[in-house]
């Protein structure tokens, strides 16, 4: 008999058997087994639709697996180092056979060497305005906008925008936003007779019984400006960056409750650049050069001290290059131990050449190893 609806097929079955067999039903088994799939799938769908009218928190992201990250795991130590000749020229053709690495004295196997000109920034502008800078306060501005126009990529980079005088505040916290870091400093006047900001001030260091107490009005603390800055804000900074603070002050501290050494351990935590900008009225007391030396070379950056208005926009072109001639170089300590205690770095120069002509070469001076 004919079927319309079934066309017959022949086959045996495992025992040898002649039978037919008929596609129809098998699509009706199909059928079925589709049936139930569909089922599940919609209650499925009620279910997560139940979900979503009661959506759970989501997670947040994971860190970016980058360097930091690897630093934290494996114990890798990033340096940045830039080199100049005799004439103060930067020197961007080094080779990783040029130089070695010692920590403590022993040598180093790098991981890492290479030019570092497209890691992003992160930078904070630490500016005094206690009445001191009053004067100088305008061109200091326009210097650090000339500078944020020609430095930051508002694609990758990030700029804060600190005032200081007892306190820090952070008018504008890192931002990749350029309009909000313009209209931030534009905002900054000099604090007489007190700060005339938006901003609290940066909390984190107290006073009490045998500590110096807080500042009072009109005092400069700059040391626990740059202490917070670098353990709260930049520190905290996420991905691989070069971290840098730009210091515009005449370097006379008045009320700090941390010391200078204690600022400068704050910025080798954070893997901080000190660049310090020595600039004030010269009818008050004068710029403190040593101190400001000593921050900056401490933490691998260097001091500048602007007699003029060009002076001054020729520091920050000078900042500037120095960016952009970065080398960075890795590697993992030979010394396992997690001790938390302060490890020397040395960069050598290892080829004969280069050493008869007198490079320098500038970085910070060591780290703090991870304690358990």
């Amino acid at each position: 008999m004919k079927n319309e609806n079934c066309k017959l097929t022949f086959y045996k079955d495992p025992c040898g058997r002649e039978s037919f067999r008929c596609p129809y039903r098998q699509f009706q088994i199909f059928n079925f087994h589709f049936s139930i799939f569909t089922a599940l799938f919609v209650l499925i769908a009620a279910f997560s639709f139940a979900d979503a009218q009661n959506p759970t928190p989501t997670p947040p992201p994971l860190p970016p697996l980058d360097v930091d990250l690897i630093k934290t795991e494996t114990d890798l130590t990033n340096l940045l180092f830039t080199a100049t000749d005799k004439n103060n020229r930067y020197i961007t053709t080094l080779q990783q056979n040029d130089i070695r690495v010692l920590e403590d004295g022993v040598p180093q196997t790098l991981f890492t060497f290479q030019r570092e000109t497209d890691r992003p920034l992160s930078i904070a502008f630490l500016i005094d305005v206690s009445i001191s800078e009053e004067r100088t306060l305008p061109d200091e501005k326009a210097a650090a906008r000339t500078f944020i126009e020609n430095v930051i990529r508002s694609e990758k980079d990030q700029a804060a925008i600190i005032p200081f005088e007892g306190y820090a505040h952070l008018e504008q916290p890192l931002t990749r936003d350029m309009l909000g870091i313009y209209r931030a400093l534009e905002r900054i006047e000099v604090a007489f007779p007190a700060y005339t900001g938006s901003a609290p001030a940066l909390r984190g260091i107290t006073s009490g019984p045998g500590t110096i107490g807080p500042p009072s009005e009109g005092s400069t603390a700059i040391w626990d400006s740059v202490a917070l800055t670098c353990s709260d804000v930049l520190a905290s900074g996420q991905g691989v960056r070069r971290r840098a603070v730009i210091l515009l002050t005449d370097g006379q501290d008045t009320s700090s409750r941390v010391s200078r050494n204690t600022a400068i351990d704050e910025a080798l935590e954070a893997e901080t650049v000190v660049y310090a900008i020595g600039i004030g009225d010269k009818k008050y007391e004068g710029i403190n050069k040593s101190a400001l030396n000593q921050m900056a070379e401490k933490t691998g950056g260097r001091a500048f001290f602007p007699k003029k208005a060009d002076d001054l926009v020729a520091a920050f072109r000078e900042i500037e290059q120095e960016l952009r001639s970065q080398y960075l170089l890795a590697y993992s300590s030979s010394n396992k131990t997690h001790d938390g205690k302060f490890r020397t770095m040395t960069v050598q120069v290892t080829n004969p050449d280069l050493k008869k002509e007198g490079l320098r070469l500038r970085y910070r001076p060591g780290y703090y190893a991870k304690k358990n």
